[in-house]
């Protein structure tokens, strides 16, 4: 926030705004709308895309946003930001198109969507802070590429916990510390549970079931922690994390031999989560120190003796951060989160027994859940990525618990998403 601030109140008062395009408007997109029109100076949301326009007019009613245009061409959209209206539509590629607008929020959580959306995105020259993690995790690598190439910043985001994080991994690191863990806070870890034993959670919070089921279910925490592993280098010690629950505060973790620290500077470091540790629902790093000055000084301001040492965030407040990392990529070309090569993917394992012909259903599902194993042994394996999943005929029956191949299925024709896939390990694995 410090610095970012300044630059957008500069922007207030010169009557410049950033100009905003957002796509989505589910719990998360309603919450980035009414956060800018509301407490964000020097930004505006300039066209919001949905599948359905009457969630986004509701979404800007709720926010207070008046002044609204649905729009069905790129040129209507021009005409009511030159207007100063904001533009609702349900068709995404529109606010790619537009000039003017200067970032394209994803919200939406699809894969083969987001994967059009984004290329869309960078052929216009726009930047894209990304709410998609599943879309990263399975192919981000190659859109952080796709993205340096025309000349804009692609980047996951602040407020969710993989962009938390790694902000928290730039500062350990940026003060003189190896860190050698990143790790996710979580509440709950289910892997059998899906959107019926969800159902009454996701009502009450007015979320989508398979979206509560992807955090119940670990498909989430698995993608989010590749995002991490993917940006910072860092590996898995085991197929799905180390993981389980540690029912203390994280600062612990540095006592219990949880890790060891030879062990996790050969993998690079490693991502990690834990169940019910305190302070939920947050995020930590452990980092190392080899100075025996610096170490005494660290024991000095009561991070202990070593070798590990904890630095923790205690919350992640998800769309109230979004906007900041806007301002980053738009103003200080800073990304909060860049996949820079792949070491972790996330396989599709099977949730229930599943049958010869059945198609996959969509993460957070009935039929899988989602584990991180390190990428050379997914590829060397030919191990499914979750993300890839929806959609996938399977050729023969397989029991619960076992991981899913692409032996395993028929994947359909056509997809952005298989197309980037292979592009992204035809570069890494040559």
């Amino acid at each position: 926030m410090i610095i970012i601030d300044t630059q957008l109140k500069k922007r207030q008062e010169e009557g410049n705004p950033i100009k905003v395009g957002l796509v989505g408007v589910g719990t998360m997109g309603a919450g980035i709308v009414n956060q800018i029109a509301n407490s964000v100076p020097g930004m505006q949301v300039a066209a919001i895309a949905n599948r359905t326009p009457s969630h986004a007019i509701d979404a800007c009613d709720k926010a207070g946003v008046g002044r609204l245009d649905e729009v069905s061409s790129v040129g209507e959209l021009q005409d009511a930001m030159a207007a100063g209206r904001l533009s609702i539509t349900d068709n995404a590629l529109l606010l790619c198109e537009a000039e003017g607008i200067d970032a394209i929020i994803d919200a939406t959580g699809a894969v083969e969507f987001g994967a059009e959306l984004a290329l869309k995105t960078f052929e216009n020259k726009k930047h894209l802070v990304s709410m998609n993690a599943e879309l990263d995790a399975t192919v981000g690598t190659v859109l952080n590429q796709r993205a340096r190439q025309a000349g804009v910043v692609y980047t996951l985001s602040d407020g969710d916990q993989p962009g938390v994080e790694m902000n928290l991994w730039r500062f350990v690191k940026g003060i003189g510390l190896e860190p050698l863990v990143c790790g996710n806070i979580k509440g709950l870890q289910d892997e059998y549970r899906n959107p019926t034993t969800q159902e009454g959670f996701a009502k009450k919070w007015g979320q989508n079931p398979y979206m509560v089921t992807s955090f119940a279910d670990g498909s989430k925490v698995s993608m989010e922690q590749a995002c991490v592993a993917n940006a910072t280098g860092m590996q898995v010690e085991m197929r799905g994390m180390r993981g389980g629950d540690f029912d203390g505060h994280v600062d612990e973790l540095c006592r219990s031999g949880r890790y060891d620290v030879e062990r996790l500077r050969a993998l690079g470091g490693v991502v990690d989560y834990t169940v019910k540790s305190k302070p939920g629902p947050g995020i930590f790093v452990l980092a190392t120190h080899d100075d025996p000055k610096q170490k005494h000084k660290l024991d000095l301001y009561k991070l202990g003796k070593g070798p590990l040492y904890s630095f923790y965030t205690p919350y992640h407040l998800c769309h109230f951060e979004v906007p900041l990392s806007v301002a980053r990529a738009v103003d200080f070309r800073d990304a909060v989160l860049q996949a820079q090569s792949p070491k972790v993917d996330v396989v599709a394992i099977a949730k229930i027994d599943l049958k010869a012909g059945e198609t996959i259903d969509a993460i957070g599902g009935y039929m899988t859940y989602g584990q991180c194993e390190n990428y050379p042994v997914a590829t060397a394996e030919r191990l499914l990525p979750q993300g890839l999943a929806e959609g996938c005929v399977l050729k023969r029956d397989l029991p619960k618990d076992a991981a899913i191949a692409f032996d395993d299925v028929d994947v359909p024709a056509g997809r952005l998403c298989d197309q980037l896939r292979e592009e992204q390990d035809r570069h890494f694995l040559e």
